[in-house]
């Protein structure tokens, strides 16, 4: 291999880059301006969801708990009301996500210890937030009547520890708030710096399809040459936003980085040029535009949505799906951004995931290579 080739195709590939403002913006602006959009849409921390309240009891400890389960920022007390019709008719005209039902004895059942009367209706058609609802609302109410009948046991001089032969006491790690963006970002890290390789297979399609990589055939420019020398300069891209996007998450969505930046930046530099490996050959097997963009997101964003364990755990999908997840590079990649980004771990945990992008690098490049023909037609 000729490093003087080398530097030719990637001086060309450059010059290319900076003129071409859409490649420009494809693979410097818009992995950072996708994270932005799929961190605020897919990661949403729900706040303020408005409930209704129905209490047909009425008495200082059901308005105690009403306070109770409204305080704070989750849920919003949007009306109170006095039947189950005007609860569907608020339901119906969407003002509210859900309603809390208080049955008539709760003070006297609650405090007999015979139970406690509550009811929580959801809209069904928005079952995230209805089970926030109900996760938010089932765990103040038991907070709630804890605090209730430890005052009423505490009166008869009875210890509420000794009442209690199971003490379970729940630690988060990392993520203590358990939030679902704090998680989701660094994955999300995976995907948005997939762009440059659908800048590769497009721009090799665009090279067939206006005839200037005839030019290139004729040169005594090698294949390995070629492909390397058209892969370097959006690795480089690729680490420019390895630098901003940590600093957009930290500063945005204050995901800790707890891990080695140094790590982190090698580690991203092996995945670009395994993703860029799998562009190369999305590239090579396509002739025109449309369908390098086509059959790169059903290579490359599709899969890496569904399959890499960003949104779905791998360990539950079938045996097949998950042989097929080891095959692509955002598989690894997000196990190395949560474990740097959140745990803080090194090498020493990560080297199973950096050989893999090492191999899936060279095996990528190498199926490209192989296919790539100097040849017309």
């Amino acid at each position: 291999m000729s490093l003087r080739h080398l530097r030719a195709i990637v001086r060309k590939e450059v010059q290319h880059i900076m003129r071409d403002r859409a490649t420009l913006i494809l693979v410097l602006v818009t992995p950072t301006a996708m994270l932005f959009l799929m961190a605020f849409a897919l990661a949403v921390d729900i706040k303020h969801v408005p409930i209704a309240v129905l209490d047909y009891d009425r008495t200082p400890t059901s308005r105690s708990l009403i306070r109770r389960v409204t305080e704070g920022n989750d849920l919003d007390l949007y009306t109170e009301v006095g039947s189950l019709d005007e609860v569907n008719r608020l339901l119906v005209g969407g003002d509210v996500k859900a309603a809390m039902v208080i049955g008539a004895a709760f003070e006297d059942d609650l405090m007999s210890l015979r139970g406690m009367p509550l009811q929580v209706v959801i809209d069904g058609t928005e079952p995230k937030t209805g089970g926030f609802v109900v996760e938010r609302v089932g765990g103040q109410a038991e907070a709630f009547v804890g605090e209730v009948l430890a005052r009423q046991i505490q009166v008869h001089g009875v210890s509420l520890d000794s009442l209690q032969p199971i003490d379970l006491r729940v630690r988060a790690l990392y993520n203590p708030a358990l939030k679902p963006r704090v998680d989701m970002v660094p994955g999300l890290i995976s995907m948005v710096l997939g762009f440059p390789a659908l800048s590769v297979a497009l721009t090799l399609a665009h090279e067939r399809e206006h005839g200037t990589l005839e030019q290139v055939l004729v040169t005594p420019v090698g294949r390995v040459e070629f492909l390397l020398g058209k892969m370097i300069p959006y690795v480089i891209v690729g680490l420019v936003n390895v630098i901003v996007i940590p600093m957009v998450a930290r500063a945005t969505f204050h995901i800790p980085f707890n891990g080695s930046f140094p790590l982190f930046f090698l580690l991203s530099a092996l995945f670009l040029f395994a993703i860029l490996g799998v562009g190369m050959v999305v590239g090579v097997f396509t002739r025109t535009q449309p369908a390098a963009l086509a059959l790169s997101f059903l290579v490359i964003f599709f899969p890496g949505f569904f399959l890499t364990g960003i949104f779905f755990p791998i360990v539950s999908m079938p045996e097949v799906m998950r042989v097929e997840s080891l095959g692509m590079p955002g598989t690894h990649y997000a196990v190395i951004t949560r474990g740097l980004f959140l745990t803080g771990v090194g090498l020493d945990v990560l080297w199973p995931y950096a050989i893999m992008l090492v191999g899936l690098c060279v095996g990528f490049t190498a199926i490209a290579v192989f296919f790539f023909r100097k040849k017309l037609g």
